[in-house]
């Protein structure tokens, strides 16, 4: 069988994407479209109208050593022996407008943003077919190269301490995806990513929740004849702000895929993955000249539980500069936290 592994990583305004395709893992790979983890604490709630730029370091480390059992299409049993280690770096740069006008009562706002970065894997695998037959390898790539664009509309409400939202996003290919190579940070493909979210959010207390959950789709991979599976996410995050200006907290997220992946390419059967991770957070509003504030926010998460995926573990460093609230505004931080 021949194997295919890449590395793709992504994000928007607080979402990355990272995937580890190969015909043994769930969705062509291991990882779709969508990154668990990229909805943090503030998701659903409003912010200050105008222009928001915003920076996103992710490092994401992926390993999978264990045997894996599967079920080929013709109904046959067989195993397949994985070591994998994977590392991402990418950097996000994204532009987010939000609109002073009202849209249906909320709050509309459209972000778009690419990630330069650097993916670098290697696997050692056998594969033992149903008779016994192994085939066996190793192989290792690394890649300095750019993602696929990326787009994102918000709608939200306010009321008192509550938000809603609702969110689309997508991808637009960047051209630089190639199926020779173990290590990418293009997709190969297009998929659109839908669903919303809540906050609760009492400046007077400092207590914060937000939770968002999404269904995504994938167009086939026209190069490896493979679709993935629809995927089902849940972000949930919870803080206290200290002060007015900093936080601590914990995030975390639950991942499943709900359909079969599909396709000439899904030679191995459905491989419905799931992914169930938690880790800390901290951040800072950082107040500026000219009427505008920074947010900077550290965050962390390690899979606690993996399903037809590699186990992962990822850093998250995010800085965003946005115009800041009036000062007879409320305490509450205006600021995008994802």
């Amino acid at each position: 069988m021949r194997t295919k592994a890449s590395l793709a990583a992504v994000a928007t305004l607080g979402w990355m994407l990272t995937s580890l395709p190969s015909q043994v893992w769930a969705d062509a790979g291991g990882v779709g479209f969508w990154l668990p983890g990229i909805f943090g604490s503030l998701a659903a709630a409003p912010t200050v109208p105008g222009w928001a730029y915003a920076s996103i370091y992710l490092h994401l480390q992926a390993d999978a050593g264990a045997t894996k059992n599967f079920v080929t299409s013709g109904g046959a049993s067989g195993s397949v022996v994985t070591g994998l280690n994977a590392h991402g770096d990418a950097l996000a740069l994204g532009i987010t407008y939000t609109s002073p006008l009202p849209v249906l009562g909320g709050q509309a706002a459209v972000s778009i943003l690419t990630a330069p970065g650097n993916v670098g894997l290697g696997i050692d695998a056998t594969l033992t077919g149903p008779a016994g037959n192994a085939i066996s390898g190793v192989r290792t790539d690394n890649r300095t190269t750019i993602s696929d664009v990326f787009y994102q509309g918000t709608l939200k409400w306010n009321q008192g301490v509550h938000n809603e939202m609702v969110y689309i996003t997508g991808n637009i290919p960047s051209g630089t995806y190639d199926p020779n190579r173990l290590a990418n940070l293009n997709l190969g493909f297009v998929a659109w990513d839908a669903g919303a979210g809540y906050t609760y959010f009492d400046p007077k207390t400092g207590h914060e929740f937000s939770v968002v959950g999404g269904l995504t789709y994938s167009l086939p991979n026209p190069y490896l004849q493979y679709q993935n599976g629809i995927d089902f996410h849940v972000d949930w995050a919870a803080s206290q702000f200290l002060s007015k200006n900093f936080q601590i907290g914990l995030a975390g997220y639950f991942y499943q895929q709900i359909t079969d992946d599909s396709g000439p390419g899904a030679k191995l059967g459905g491989f419905r993955g799931r992914a169930i991770g938690i880790g800390p957070q901290i951040g800072f509003i950082i107040p500026m000249s000219d009427g505008y504030q920074g947010y900077l926010n550290l965050r962390g998460y390690k899979d606690l539980e993996v399903e037809n995926r590699a186990s992962t573990w990822s850093t998250w460093v995010t800085f965003a500069v946005s115009t800041a609230p009036p000062e007879h505004a409320s305490s509450k931080p205006a600021v995008r936290k994802r």
